[in-house]
């Protein structure tokens, strides 16, 4: 019989690792799962497949209990009935780096190939909106299909489909098209990854329940390959299934009831696309919608997790990968295994209910322990690389400069040159207790007048802190540890063009009697300070007035902190119904200069503010009585506690930026902190800093649109501009914005969200999710020229996620000059954003990448020192897609298309 529809019955459970409850409670259950599962493929072969959530670390939990059922696993997945991958974890795309959405998804195929089997789709059932440029990353991994549950409309609210004449796609099946053009074949969930759950087995109740699914999967399906997903979030095995569908056959003999895989359900489905599939471009934010159900709150729940991701992300990706290179290059041993294990441990931190911070308390208590884990690893591959490096740099010539120098090496491992503020600790007396120590003479060592030098012999004028008498100890690879005491100092300065992906030796000497300093310093008048670039005025109620002296603007009321009542959840942010925000615009502050030296100059700014001690306690009746959040009446309380906030407001001399650090005791509870940077910049659209992307959003919301928050994500920045001026505000680890809807273009960053319960599809109270205690934040301040102006100001958003590294070596010959850089690269256009360098495990060629962040092409010029190496294009898993020439002028030349994500490989 020629049946004319397909109806393939993907078994899987949505694995959530973590999140209602904590994660061990979650993985007895997964234990007893899997077990299940693999005591169903041995009794019954005619339950064919099961699709384990698209993660490998499911594997890895169920055999860190269950070790013995190893060999068992690995067959079945090599028999193509266990299906697994392409991800290590179900990570929220949009709150880790991309660098760790790039990790996730190698590590993921790593550990599928090593299994032996690979389920080749882009599998975001749950995300939380999915990143622009997730097409292109998929197609370059060689996936060509991506599945997912929110972002296109017909979704609205609670995953419901929604009866509507307003459609990104009319079908479940669109083409997704990322900016550099590169496209997927996308599949929408448009009735939940849920829609085949629970499939009866009894006829009478099959042709109820097969009678609605057919015809809500034919509502929107645009072929014949009609996809049933049989399973939900921790949804036990359906054991039964196979007795189900031959009851469905049976009920419905003109369809063909396959009990299938993703990977069949892709290659079936490809043949018989229909021609005017619609193409969705870009984001996938549910944009479409009301707006309620986005989740996109979730970028301000508990967000001291998000700055310490923030941490551990840059510690790996941008310092512990470039450093371990630059050994490499020098013949030191590039350690796979301890990246790995880092980076896993970090990524453990990564899924959607993780990072999000919209779990119980207990998942997020022990999150902390993951990033601290992680961190110490990265930590001792740094210090480890740190050292051989600087073994090999040449610091003779110091010694004739003075004969007690002691040298040190800034190093930037940024792919832009950089100057700015250093500070380094210096011993600059050892004793080790093998050799004895005098306590008392390392007191009284006299510390002397201290300067900073090269190795030109400019002098550099620093300030000095003595840290008094330390405990050390070092590690020797060949001996017992050598423990000591040190006289230690702490040195801070300008530091000026350290080269991209190099580093500058500098030494601390003692300086020469009456030596003339610049005593010129930025402050220009009471609670003004300035440079060549800007002119920073503090007003008496605390707020900032910057005056951007090349293009003429001033901004006004930056940095006035708003606070608002939040009787949301962990997922949603909800004001109660006719409250005015509180801001500090009219409150009288008090102003410190606590920093005046000729490179930079530092404002102590102390708001004593009042807040509300929290909402009423309506709320904790409503939030247990489950009265949903948006008809929700409680209020803020009329109880007032003290709320002091202390903001640091730093200028640099030769910035063209201002550095601003806030530190606050949180002790409201039920409210949200956020801080103000009116533009006056008229202008329909700004840009942010999201995955590989400067994405483009609109002001407004779409039509439709009725939340009153308008809150969106960013990684690094957010920027409004036009063609003469514009502001960018860049962030660490502070990933909601809002582009205010009011007459000024007001840019608001959350600095705290306080909220006291999960939220979602049940009563889990979350007291420590109010986040008391106290939080340090901080961003930049960038003014800008608007038009091309604007990428300086992205580069300075980027690099200032990163921190310097420095070490202190002694004076030695060596191979390496003072001054060097290890990959001489450029942007043509300035376009291209460096992203990462590391080294390939398959095969220990150098890898570095770049994304042009604009729609322009532009070109990557390369130069390793004329060193006759062989370099190729790859992809973001590394392959090599073709070897690349070198110029006359002795460099390599690589063209990058509008929006590309750039992956060069270097053979040693």
């Amino acid at each position: 019989m020629n049946k004319n529809k397909t109806v393939h019955i993907i078994s899987h459970t949505h694995w959530d690792r973590e999140w209602y409850l904590p994660y061990e409670k979650h993985h007895v259950l997964l234990i007893e799962l899997m077990d299940e599962l693999l005591q169903t493929f041995d009794a019954d072969e005619a339950f064919k497949s099961f699709h384990l959530d698209g993660h490998t670390i499911i594997l890895d939990d169920y055999l860190q209990v269950r070790p013995e059922m190893r060999e068992k696993v690995q067959h079945y997945i090599k028999e193509g009935r266990l299906q697994i991958g392409p991800w290590y974890i179900l990570q929220d795309e949009f709150l880790t780096s991309s660098e760790a959405n790039i990790r996730n998804l190698q590590y993921g195929m790593k550990d599928a190939e090593k299994w032996g089997g690979l389920a080749r789709v882009g599998y975001f059932p749950d995300s939380f909106g999915n990143v622009g440029q997730a097409p292109q990353i998929l197609q370059q991994a060689g996936i060509k299909t991506a599945v997912f549950g929110r972002g296109v409309k017909p979704t609205g609210f609670n995953n419901t489909a929604e009866d509507t004449d307003i459609y990104e796609s009319p079908y479940s099946e669109m083409k997704w098209e990322a900016p550099d053009g590169s496209t997927v074949l996308g599949v929408l969930f448009a009735n939940w990854y849920c829609n085949g759950n629970e499939v009866p087995v009894n006829e009478e109740e099959a042709t109820v329940y097969w009678n609605e699914k057919i015809a809500a999967m034919e509502k929107y399906a645009a072929t014949p390959h009609l996809l049933m997903m049989n399973g939900c979030d921790h949804q036990p095995i359906q054991t039964d299934l196979p007795e189900a569908i031959q009851t469905a056959q049976k009920l419905y003999p003109d369809i063909d009831f396959k009990h299938s895989s993703f990977n069949t359900y892709i290659d079936q489905l490809g043949n018989s696309l229909i021609d005017d599939l619609k193409t969705v471009a870009g984001e996938l934010r549910s944009q479409q919608t009301d707006g309620w159900g986005t989740l996109v709150n979730t970028a301000s729940s508990r967000l001291y997790l998000k700055q310490r991701n923030r941490k551990g992300e840059i510690l790996l990706e941008k310092v512990a990968e470039p450093l371990s290179t630059f050994a490499y290059m020098l013949g030191a041993e590039y350690k796979h295994h301890l990246f790995e294990y880092s980076w896993k441990t970090l990524m453990q931190n990564h899924p959607h209910d993780s990072i999000c911070g919209c779990s119980v308390d207990e998942v997020h208590r022990a999150m902390i322990t993951r990033f601290e884990e992680s961190q110490h690893v990265a930590e001792m591959i740094v210090d480890e690389n740190l050292a051989f490096i600087s073994n090999k740099v040449n610091t003779s010539s110091f010694e004739n400069m003075d004969e007690n120098a002691l040298p040190f090496i800034v190093f930037n491992t940024t792919g832009k040159n950089r100057t700015g503020v250093v500070t380094v600790t210096l011993d600059v007396k050892r004793e080790y207790f093998s050799s004895g120590v005098n306590k008392k003479e390392l007191k009284n060592f006299a510390l002397g007048q201290r300067a900073i030098i090269d190795s030109d012999g400019a002098t550099f004028a620093c300030d000095v802190k003595d840290l008094g008498i330390h405990f050390g100890y070092d590690l020797p690879k060949d001996k017992f540890r050598q423990p000591y005491m040190a006289r230690r100092v702490q040195l801070t300065f300008h530091a000026e063009d350290i080269p991209a992906l190099g580093f500058k030796t500098y030494a601390c000497v003692l300086e020469e009697e009456n030596i003339q300093h610049d005593i010129n310093t930025l402050v220009t008048d009471t609670n003004v300070m300035e440079n060549e670039f800007l002119h920073v005025k503090i007003e008496g109620n605390g707020s900032l007035v910057i005056y951007d002296k090349v293009s003429g603007k001033a901004y006004n009321n930056l940095c006035v902190y708003e606070d608002t009542g939040d009787i949301g959840n962990e997922y949603m942010y909800k004001q109660p119904d006719n409250e005015t925000p509180l801001t500090t615009e009219n409150l009288t502050a008090e102003i410190n200069l606590v920093e005046n030296n000729p490179y930079r100059a530092i404002y102590e700014i102390i708001h004593k503010w009042e807040l509300p001690v929290s909402a009423t306690e309506l709320l904790e009746v409503e939030q247990r009585e489950m009265v949903d959040f948006k008809y929700r009446k409680s209020v803020r309380s009329s109880e007032k506690i003290p709320y002091t906030i202390k903001t640091f407001v730093s200028l640099e001399k030769n910035s063209k930026d201002v550095d601003v650090k806030t530190t606050f005791i949180n002790n409201a509870k039920d409210h949200r902190l956020r801080v103000l940077f009116p533009t006056d910049i008229q202008t329909d659209q700004h840009q942010a800093d999201s995955i590989f992307e400067v994405v483009t959003r609109n002001n407004e919301p779409e039509e439709g649109w009725t939340n009153p928050d308008h809150s969106q994500h960013n990684q690094a920045f957010v920027d409004l501009s036009d063609e003469e001026s514009g502001l960018t505000i860049a962030n660490y680890g502070l990933y909601e914005y809002e582009v205010l809807r009011d007459k000024r273009q007001t840019i608001a960053l959350t600095l705290v969200r306080s909220v006291g319960e999960l939220g979602d599809w049940g009563y889990f109270p979350t007291p420590e999710a109010q986040c008391l205690g106290e939080h340090t934040v901080s961003f930049k301040i960038i003014p800008h020229q608007g038009g091309e102006s604007k990428l300086d100001a992205y580069h300075t958003s980027y690099q200032y996620q990163v921190p310097w590294s420095t070490k202190q070596i002694g004076v030695q010959k060596g191979e390496l000059p003072p001054v060097y850089s290890f990959i001489q690269q450029e942007s043509k256009l300035n376009r291209l954003v460096f992203s990462s360098l590391k080294v390939s495990e398959k095969t220990n060629d150098i890898l570095a990448r770049w994304f042009n962040m604009t729609d322009v092409e532009d070109e990557i010029m390369i130069n390793l020192h004329d060193k006759e190496r062989e370099v190729y294009k790859s992809n973001i898993i590394e392959e090599d897609n073709g070897t690349l020439k070198k110029t006359v002028t002795g460099s390599y030349e690589v063209k990058t298309k509008k929006h590309e994500i750039v992956t060069i490989g270097i053979k040693e």
